[in-house]
């Protein structure tokens, strides 16, 4: 059976051919889509976790217990769940774990370009990279095997296109793995010094074993078209390089990354006259070679560039100096369209309000609302990552209060941000007692992702199962919180006043904005809660406007000012009736629409 899927579906496709128990994840771009494939596969234990170090601690006690099991997350999803993923690979497995990350050259999402096939060196663990959907199955069904065979997780590194890149996929039955029986053994999985410095003895045998198979899987191969000039590539870039050069070179086209094949490596080099190596990111196979004694005949870095995708305009335009030819046209008719926040979103009330504070520093974190740093709210000063704005902004207000200055920090973010790492740091300012102002933007889902449930949400990952709901300001209380309020940011005045009052305050403080995201609004799951929302439009009088745009400020992509009558005007087919130009505009021209 065929089927065409992307990246993402293939390799959940594949796990569950190689018959995966249990699936956890945190959402990412360009990730998510694995975990969301999983969950139509009613065999699997499919789950979204408040954060990608849970996700993988569940994966590893799952694959301890004797299932199959696997973790997926975004490059920089790695970064928090590092803590665990080392001693992982020194403990080892008892049903085989694959670890999925999807890096992003090219920063399409994301506030960095890492390059995360450096935690398969760092942590000493096997990685694979497929270079298409089939090999994504494939893969990930042999991941498994070496997982198990190895004693060890294995890392699937994808990236952008090969996540998101569709192809033909032949699939096949799931394998019914049975779950392994489970034996007590503390001196394979407790990692206390004496233990586990047998357990690092182990693992150097456990790698020279996976550098034996790393020579002999058919994931390694040299395609020798009887070339005096190679190309060495792995991932996607073997996609690139082929739309490229086709049979004009030799290839060593590399799947099975770490250990790297060194053997192979030499023989495919030796006798070439030039050896393209085409790696997005970092030089790891370039220097790799080096280190083999071909730094003469290898072109690495010093013509690719260092940062970004090595798309095949890329590489033809590095090697030939030539790209493909294209349709002209006048750039200067283009206009640029930045992203905006939706017509109706809930965060627009509150950062047109933020964004009018003088001597505020806003500390923001990772979501739909980082685009409040932009015009017209310029209502945010930092973005680091996931849930830094609270702990990040305690440490500013730290600096201000000391140098005795008069600035304030409001500090940002979401609702699946605060359960995935906020809630530690709101207890660093509530602990330390911080003169921040805490701001939870409860849309309630995922937003930014795709709409993902999360523990606010009170739906499991397959959006179909009532879950235990976990209410933000209960949890806010738990932790030490006293001084809480609960608004709708679609309320400017209200707003207003509660930003007073939290800026009045000389200690921690916390504002939790509540209101659907504009997307959710043909969904059942607030309808009890919020009944009237989303349930009108507004229009603007005519007679009344004076075109001052002064509701442009608003910032809402349903709003515009006709070329013709210079007055304001509201796309009926965008606006949703959230209320804030209404309030924004002085002349009263903006009105709720009457049928």
């Amino acid at each position: 059976m065929k089927k065409l899927l992307t990246g993402n579906e293939a390799l959940a496709r594949g796990a569950w051919e190689a018959g995966v128990h249990f699936a956890s994840a945190y959402p990412g771009t360009p990730s998510t889509e694995i975990l969301e494939n999983m969950t139509t596969y009613k065999e699997v234990i499919s789950e979204w976790a408040p954060n990608e170090k849970v996700a993988l601690e569940a994966a590893v006690g799952a694959a301890i217990a004797g299932g199959r099991s696997m973790a997926s997350m975004k490059h920089v999803g790695l970064n928090v769940a590092a803590d665990p993923l080392f001693t992982f690979v020194y403990q080892g497995v008892n049903g085989g774990c694959v670890v999925i990350t999807a890096d992003e050259p090219g920063q399409h999402s994301s506030q960095n370009e890492q390059d995360n096939r450096n935690y398969a060196i760092a942590a000493k663990m096997p990685m694979m990279e497929p270079s298409t959907s089939q090999e994504a199955k494939d893969f990930m069904m042999e991941a498994f095997e070496v997982s198990e065979k190895f004693d060890i997780p294995v890392l699937m590194r994808m990236t952008t296109r090969g996540c998101h890149s569709k192809g033909i996929v032949e699939c096949g039955d799931r394998k019914e793995v049975p779950i392994k029986e489970y034996h007590k053994d503390v001196t394979k999985y407790v990692t206390v010094p004496a233990n586990a410095k047998k357990m690092r003895i182990k693992l150097e045998d456990k790698l020279a074993g996976l550098l034996e198979y790393s020579e002999s899987t058919p994931m390694n191969r040299i395609e020798d078209n009887g070339k005096k000039v190679g190309v060495v590539v792995s991932g996607m870039c073997y996609c690139f390089a082929k739309e490229v050069f086709g049979d004009t070179v030799n290839y060593l086209k590399l799947g099975f990354t770490h250990p790297l094949p060194e053997k192979m490596m030499t023989k495919f080099c030796t006798g070439l006259e030039k050896v393209y190596v085409i790696e997005e990111n970092d030089p790891i196979l370039e220097q790799a070679l080096q280190r083999l004694g071909f730094a003469d005949i290898v072109v690495g870095k010093s013509l690719f560039p260092k940062y970004d995708e090595l798309t095949s305009d890329v590489i033809r335009k590095c090697v030939t100096g030539k790209v493909l030819e294209s349709i002209e046209y006048d750039h200067k008719d283009i206009v640029n369209r930045p992203p905006a926040l939706c017509a109706g979103c809930p965060h627009r009330g509150f950062f047109y309000e933020l964004g009018k504070r003088k001597n505020v520093m806003v500390t923001g974190d990772i979501g739909c609302y980082t685009l409040a740093f932009a015009p017209p709210y310029n209502a945010m000063d930092t973005a680091t990552c996931m849930g830094a704005s609270f702990s990040s902004g305690h440490g500013a207000a730290k600096i201000f209060d000391k140098a005795g200055s008069d600035y304030r920090v409001v500090s940002v973010l979401g609702d699946s941000t605060f359960f995935h790492s906020g809630m530690t740091s709101l207890t660093e300012c509530i602990y330390n007692n911080s003169k921040t102002v805490s701001v939870i933007l409860d849309n309630r889902i995922t937003g930014m992702t795709g709409h993902q449930q999360n523990p606010g949400s009170g739906k499991l990952a397959d959006g179909t199962t009532d879950a235990t709901m976990l209410d933000i300001e209960t949890v806010c209380r738990a932790l030490g919180a006293k001084n809480i309020k609960t608004i709708d940011p679609n309320n400017l005045k209200l707003v207003k006043e509660t930003l007073d009052w939290a800026l009045g305050l000389d200690g921690p403080s916390v504002i939790i904005t509540k209101y659907p995201c504009v997307l959710k609004k043909f969904s059942e799951d607030d309808k009890n809660k919020f009944p009237n929302a989303y349930k009108s439009k507004d229009v603007v009088d005519a007679d009344k406007c004076v075109g001052c745009k002064f509701c442009l400020k608003s910032g809402c992509p349903a709003l515009f000012l006709n070329r013709d009558t210079k007055k304001a005007e509201i796309d009926p087919l965008q606006c949703v009736g959230c209320g804030v130009c209404e309030q924004i505009c002085g002349q009263k021209a903006i009105r709720k629409e009457t049928k």
